[in-house]
């Protein structure tokens, strides 16, 4: 099922949330939009769902019109036949697991027999048959999730929802439920519209990522794409890369001085930034020692040295005042630890591993 959204505008009160937001998902495609809270992510799944109804704009899912604010159209959402897993579950206490998973066939008038078969293919795709008779507080989270993944794939027309739906779990078993997700998706062939602000959740699940900011949307890509070549500084601040330094000037060499005094010499198939551009890198691109070919060179003090446990972190203070950061594995070649505080190294960043930023 294909969905797509046209000039989508919400506002609460004075709070304009969403701005003119054109989006398209294609059929079976899982995308996941992306971005810090208060962005517009959730407001625009709600606003597919149902759940709000857009100030202007359209929702489109195949041949059916979910909305037309022009026309003061919205179809409600239980004829939407859209599948929603919310961050906090929302299932029924008083309702066991099959009659949850039931709940939504029912409302749509489902026949008996044919609630009855679906409950039970569903609740076997995701493992919980043997968990049928049981009531939520009797199951664990990741058993919780499980139910509210199935009843949201029982009652989907095609079109999943996610709204940041594994971020009550702790770490391991959130990706072992990403896994399970992925697996679904693959098997019921739904559209899939992800909520997240986890970046590694977004990459891992994505055929597309979309980057929100504002209301609006920064960056659309592949997960391969949106990591390695952000289209802006907000994109690449977002994504990891936590060295983002200002050009201030360009030389007929095409050398540019950035912030700080540290000089970059793109070289091979890299565009040189200009003034008020901007150059980002990754903390694990810098490189320690005089770096043969490097098209950023330096010397800094080691500051603020930090253990995490497989890499060391730490801040290079330039003579010119900036603060490069810097991640090392912390079992390879080391050049930062607390105790090389305020030690003077050399540094290097290679071309292949800096992107020119334009805006």
């Amino acid at each position: 099922m294909r969905v797509t959204l046209g000039g989508v505008n919400k506002s609460f009160a004075a709070n304009h949330i969403l701005k003119d937001l054109d989006l398209t998902f294609d059929a079976g495609e899982f995308v996941t939009l992306l971005g810090p809270s208060g962005c517009g992510k959730t407001t625009t799944l709600r606003c597919v769902a149902g759940l709000e109804n857009p100030d202007a704009g359209s929702i489109t899912a195949g041949d059916r019109v979910f909305v037309d604010a022009s026309e003061h159209s919205f179809l409600p959402p239980h004829k939407r036949r859209v599948g929603m897993v919310f961050q906090s579950y929302a299932l029924w206490p008083h309702m066991t697991v099959r009659s949850n998973v039931a709940y939504p066939l029912k409302r749509q008038k489902v026949a008996r027999p044919e609630v009855k078969r679906r409950v039970q293919e569903t609740l076997a795709a995701v493992g919980m048959q043997a968990h049928a008779d049981r009531y939520p507080h009797e199951l664990s989270g990741g058993q919780q999730q499980r139910v509210a993944l199935a009843r949201g794939l029982v009652s989907a027309g095609g079109l999943m929802l996610f709204d940041e739906p594994l971020s009550n779990l702790d770490t391991k078993l959130r990706t072992a439920m990403r896994t399970e997700i992925q697996r679904l998706h693959k098997k019921f062939g739904n559209t899939s519209i992800y909520v997240t602000h986890d970046q590694e959740e977004a990459l891992a699940l994505s055929d597309r990522v979309v980057i929100m900011n504002a209301g609006r949307v920064d960056q659309v890509g592949s997960p391969e794409t949106v990591h390695s070549e952000p289209g802006s500084r907000f994109a690449a601040d977002f994504v990891g890369f936590e060295n983002i330094l200002e050009c201030q000037s360009l030389d007929s060499a095409g050398i540019a001085t950035l912030d700080g005094g540290l000089q970059f010499r793109a070289g091979g198939e890299r565009s040189s930034p200009t003034p008020g551009s901007a150059i980002a890198f990754r903390g694990k691109n810098v490189r320690p020692g005089k770096i043969d070919g490097a098209a950023i060179a330096g010397r800094g003090v080691i500051r603020d040295s930090t253990y995490v446990g497989e890499q060391w972190t730490a801040n290079l203070e330039t003579p010119g005042g900036a603060l490069v950061a810097v991640a090392v594995p912390a079992g390879g070649e080391r050049f930062i630890g607390r105790e090389g505080d305020g030690t003077t190294v050399d540094f290097g960043i290679r071309a292949d591993d800096v992107v020119v930023l334009e805006r």
